[in-house]
């Protein structure tokens, strides 16, 4: 039976590249579970996080102190709407809300900024 990240990255042609509960990502301070959209983007793991940053809003902010370090496992336990994104590999963003969903590879993910 495939998992529900298997599937998400099945039906985007990417190669699933799981995370792992323990790991760190990066959390907006301000994430709400309730906001939407809720997005999220993945670059190459670094400095012993998986890579991934989300946050629920229509903008990113640019404060420098945005994202907080968080255990995978609690941002699937406050927002099981992410599971499914998590697997996807470096490059990848989503977006998603109430009825909507969008993924899509983003090369310069992989190019730093």
């Amino acid at each position: 039976m495939l998992h529900d990240h298997d599937a998400v990255c099945s039906r985007f042609g990417a190669e699933p590249a799981p995370v792992a509960g323990t790991e760190i990502l990066g959390l907006a301070g301000t994430f709400s579970s309730v906001v939407f959209p809720i997005n999220g983007l993945r670059q190459p793991a670094e400095d012993g996080a998986c890579g991934w940053f989300v946050w629920s809003s229509e903008e990113l902010s640019d404060d420098p102190d945005l994202f907080v370090p968080t255990p995978v496992a609690h941002l699937v336990t406050v927002c099981p709407a992410v599971r499914p994104y998590l697997a996807l590999p470096p490059g990848w963003r989503f977006l998603i809300g109430p009825g909507y969903e969008d993924v899509w590879f983003d090369e310069e993910l992989l190019h730093g900024s």
